[in-house]
């Protein structure tokens, strides 16, 4: 389409006509400086368009040129370790290209074109391929493979195929139809990718948190909510989830956050040491940074990047964990843009088809067999922040996230202020999947987790209603059994769910330490009743040794890990025996 000029400036929007034949989603190139923007309402021949870089300075008349394709990714190996903005572009490419602003109408392509890498072929000449076949594989990062998939919709004979060093733009390949194979493959970020099957979310995301693997579990393929305001911890859990979980890719999407928030995450995450393999982080990790200050349409196009990422390693057969933080910025994009559009408003001014676009973005979770061969399973687990004004979890962005995940974990300021971290609020937060994961734990850490997980939820309910009722009449103005209950269930909440991420000993909490740890604080309760029940007043129990040796057992190190469990289980059986002090 040629002839085509801006009519109309609006912030991040832009109209422009003669548009004739132009798609929905289309990306076009606006204004002498080529501003990368996207075409999201078509009315005959004049098409409205988000852009995505800095519009001051853009003029009416100025040309706009369409591409004739929508936003897409480059999907090949060099991907692990990158850090993007929200349209794809490789930050540090273009700070060599811009200085360290960037300059607007910038070109990066998202994979390097020169690297090259090494290339072992798992078909042969005369094979049939299809989409998502594996070609071959590539030692990507130490220790990870790069499957070379066939892209979906391809199918056909090699007649071509060689081992060797290629880059991303290199033939690796041909079909009998003249089709290239390449390392790499284009995908359109707006189009979920296919999958042979959806697999049961019966298999935890064990993220060694004890609060969440213990009270709220989310499964592998599942999708959680976290909301919370500042200060409630929300980037130290992503770190330790992005340090810790059992996956085996994270995704972190930075969405509209504060600039010196970002630059400090971007100065942490490399520094953070994989427990598993002892090195960065980064060599499995994807970061996406769109800061509050850069344009609000880049910030809806971040998510669709992201999560395109996350399918196409879960494609591969890796378990993939995908942090975003926020969907609040997301949403406020939306709504943004939105007004500028002119659009019907819904509540609190957002768009009407906000939890429909949500639904969408979650919808693109699970833990799925993939397509081609070999066989192979992957997960794509989303944990998505919120940052709700003023802690209200009744607003629009919160309630219509909840309606499509399976799980919540909603940070309390309150606890964070009294130094409980994480600062889940368990009186709030919920699981739907933890039923469906409890033959996992009970299977894979111990017999009697889901009895563990009840018991241990009711004590801590009761003692929140006996704390009420201490804060009216004072706590010695509760029966003994009361007044044991009130202290359990604190021991309870900073001995077993509270957690220390700068403790090496405690920052990773296994299934089977986190089991060890709720057995004894409730045993501790139960023995504890027993004796009061035999005689001895609540002042004369011996709790202090037992609480001591489960503390210690907590900070342990691996080694001495066995000898602490049994002076844990040795204090606490001599409280069984009634004695006092």
């Amino acid at each position: 389409m040629s002839g085509a000029a801006l009519v109309r400036l609006s912030g991040a929007l832009a109209e422009a006509r003669p548009m004739v034949g132009v798609a929905l989603y289309e990306l076009a190139r606006v204004g002498h400086r080529r501003l990368l923007g996207e075409v999201i309402r078509v009315r005959e021949d004049t098409a409205t368009l988000q852009v995505y870089e800095e519009t001051t300075g853009l003029e009416l008349g100025e040309p706009v040129e369409p591409s004739g394709s929508g936003l897409s990714v480059d999907l090949g190996p060099g991907l692990l370790g990158a850090i993007l903005d929200g349209t794809g572009r490789p930050l540090g490419r273009l700070a060599e290209q811009t200085g360290d602003f960037i300059r607007p109408g910038s070109e990066a392509v998202t994979l390097e074109p020169t690297s090259r890498w090494a290339f072992t072929p798992a078909v042969r000449v005369g094979d049939p391929v299809e989409g998502g076949d594996v070609l071959g594989t590539v030692p990507e990062r130490p220790g990870i493979q790069h499957r070379v998939l066939v892209p979906p919709g391809v199918r056909g004979i090699v007649s071509a195929i060689a081992p060797g060093d290629f880059t991303v733009r290199d033939e690796v390949g041909r079909l009998e139809d003249g089709t290239p194979l390449r390392l790499a493959h284009h995908w359109a970020v707006r189009r979920p990718r296919p999958v042979a099957e959806r697999l049961p979310d019966d298999r935890p995301l064990v993220t060694g948190q004890r609060v969440f693997d213990f009270l709220f579990p989310v499964a592998e393929g599942g999708a959680v909510v976290v909301p919370g305001g500042f200060g409630t911890g929300k980037t130290v859990i992503e770190q330790s989830l992005a340090k810790y979980a059992e996956a085996d890719i994270v995704v972190y999407i930075g969405c509209g956050e504060r600039g010196n928030e970002m630059a400090e995450l971007l100065h942490e995450f490399p520094r953070l040491i994989d427990g598993a393999t002892g090195r960065s982080i980064m060599d499995r990790t994807v970061m996406i940074v769109n800061t509050s200050n850069m344009p609000v349409a880049a910030r809806e196009a971040s998510v669709y990047l992201g999560i395109t990422i996350a399918e196409y390693y879960r494609d591969m057969g890796y378990r993939v964990a995908l942090l975003a933080d926020s969907l609040s910025r997301w949403a406020e994009a939306l709504r943004e843009i939105g007004a500028r559009l002119g659009e019907m408003p819904g509540e609190e001014g957002y768009p009407t088809y906000l939890g429909t676009r949500l639904g969408q973005f979650f919808e693109r979770a699970g833990r799925v067999r993939a397509t081609g061969r070999p066989a192979r399973e992957g997960a794509l687990t989303v944990v998505a922040a919120i940052s709700p004004p003023g802690g209200d979890l009744s607003e629009p962005v919160t309630q219509a996230t909840l309606r499509v995940a399976g799980a919540l974990w909603a940070l309390d300021p309150a606890l964070a202020q009294q130094r409980q971290f994480p600062a889940v609020d368990w009186s709030v937060s919920y699981s739907l999947q933890a039923e469906r994961v409890a033959p996992w734990f009970d299977q894979h850490v111990g017999a009697g987790w889901s009895a563990l997980r009840r018991d241990a939820l009711e004590l801590l309910q009761r003692g929140r209603e006996l704390r009420d009722i201490a804060s009216l009449v004072g706590p010695d103005a509760l029966q003994d059994a009361d007044r044991l209950t009130l202290e359990s269930a604190r021991d309870l909440q900073e001995l077993v769910l509270g957690q220390s991420a700068y403790d090496p000993n405690d920052a990773l909490s296994p299934p089977e330490k986190t089991h060890h740890l709720a057995s004894l604080a409730l045993a501790l309760h139960g023995r504890g009743l027993a004796s009061i029940q035999a005689g001895t007043p609540f002042d004369r129990l011996e709790i202090g040794p037992a609480r001591q040796a489960i503390a210690a057992l907590r900070s342990a190190p691996p080694d001495e890990a066995p000898a602490r469990l049994r002076d844990a289980e040795a204090a606490v059986a001599l409280l069984g025996e009634g004695r006092a002090s």
